[in-house]
């Protein structure tokens, strides 16, 4: 396994509310463990609410007593909210604040994945496809034929999001279990990375760097800044 992680301020933007995790190891039960969040919130709070929700999480996935990698990864993402939800009441100033989160454990052939938010991942093989889908009001109108796919990049609603971590006291992650192969690659990044580049271009970006994923992902940041670099940008790559 080869991994690269890198998370990026962007040419907009004047702090950097994106965390990532990457773990090639053991964490808890996981042999190894990739997170990026994209915070949201004034005041640094969307950068107090991506930090406190990934080492939430981290903890919880180091303590879980759980069996199953999608039970460990569902209560990590849900400890991680309360911990979020709990600090945003408490203090004023964090008052709003939430994250999206985006995570995956590889076991043997299997990639376990959890997403809230509309951060993503993707996985390249023989051909290159979106895992996660959107908890996004865009995606929302591309299911119900408002818009088209192509046009979410573009769109003047494109940062509004429909679940986030911290938002509520309950939140509902969706999971989901893909098989991979040795040569395969998983990509997690936020939303400053897919809107400021179509997949057609992330996917020749990687092809193109040969399985050398710090190239590739350091030439995805370039090409995110050099289209705008509007938001932050994160970006894990793991070539398994």
């Amino acid at each position: 396994m080869q991994t690269f992680s890198m998370t990026d301020t962007g040419r907009a933007r004047q702090s950097n509310q994106d965390s990532v995790f990457c773990e090639e190891n053991g964490v808890g039960k996981f042999p190894n463990l990739f997170i990026v969040a994209d915070g949201m919130g004034g005041h640094n709070a969307g950068d107090i609410a991506s930090k406190i929700g990934i080492e939430e999480a981290v903890r919880q996935i180091k303590a879980s007593e759980k069996v199953t990698p999608v039970g460990i990864l569902e209560e990590a993402v849900q400890s991680a909210n309360a911990c979020i939800y709990e600090n945003a009441e408490k203090n004023e100033r964090f008052k709003g604040m939430g994250t999206t989160m985006v995570a995956t454990t590889v076991i043997g052939e299997t990639a376990y994945v959890v997403n809230v938010g509309d951060s993503r991942l993707y996985l390249l093989n023989d051909v290159f496809r979106q895992i996660t889908e959107d908890h996004s009001l865009v995606e929302e109108m591309v299911r119900s034929g408002e818009i088209q796919k192509e046009e979410m990049r573009t769109h003047p609603n494109k940062n509004i999001i429909t679940r986030a971590l911290g938002s509520n006291e309950a939140v509902l992650p969706d999971c989901f279990e893909i098989q991979v192969n040795p040569g395969d690659v998983l990509l997690l990044c936020s939303d400053g990375l897919s809107n400021m580049l179509d997949d057609e271009t992330i996917e020749n970006t990687i092809r193109k760097a040969e399985g050398k994923v710090d190239v590739a992902g350091k030439e995805l940041i370039d090409l995110a800044n050099e289209a705008g670099g509007k938001d932050n940008i994160s970006v894990i790559l793991v070539q398994l």
